[in-house]
């Protein structure tokens, strides 16, 4: 019979498509940074290139979903700066605690991102449009926050899910030594 993890195992392919969907979002929003840029310094010195007003808003708006969303991305590498300087002298269960406790803490933080800012997002940003575009939501502004939430939930879900099965792959592991 098939252990619980190979079970669950089987969606790490939903996991795969999501982080190369949010990869790709990100690359769109860089390439879009990078294109916008461009045209508005190259505006300002050659006079048949538009130098448009709206260039400025915009591109602060992807570097900030870009910012949330690659925080979300290192999630799920395992790229956060954390503090692992003593976890050499640490017993491994205490370590394996500790990971536990703060994979809760981002869990927490992500839960927080989306209804906090879905709450503004949907209050504050609706309300208010951009200054050189006021046909544009503000929305679009506040919307990072709860989109890397849910970003950050699922990469977290599978980081304490994998936390929790090297436990027990440990456990088996002293238990076939003892056998």
């Amino acid at each position: 019979m098939p252990s619980i993890f190979e079970k669950i195992d089987k969606i790490k392919p939903a996991y795969d498509l999501t982080y190369r969907f949010v990869m790709f979002l990100c690359k769109l929003l860089l390439i879009a940074d990078i294109a916008i840029t461009s045209m508005s310094v190259l505006g300002r010195y050659v006079s048949f290139i538009p130098d448009p007003a709206w260039s400025e808003e915009v591109v602060l708006t992807c570097m900030s979903y870009m910012a949330v969303l690659s925080a979300a991305l290192a999630i799920r590498r395992g790229a956060h700066i954390r503090m692992t300087a003593l976890d050499s002298y640490l017993p491994k269960g205490l370590v394996k605690f500790l990971d536990i406790l703060a994979d809760l803490a981002v869990l927490a933080l992500a839960v927080i991102m989306i209804t906090v800012g879905w709450t503004y997002a949907t209050g504050i940003g609706a309300k208010g449009s951009y200054v050189s575009m006021p046909k544009v939501s503000r929305f679009w502004m506040y919307f990072p926050v709860p989109l890397a939430g849910v970003a950050m939930l699922i990469f977290e879900l599978e980081a304490l899910y994998n936390h929790i099965k090297s436990i027990f792959a440990d456990k088996d592991k002293k238990g076939a030594k003892l056998s």
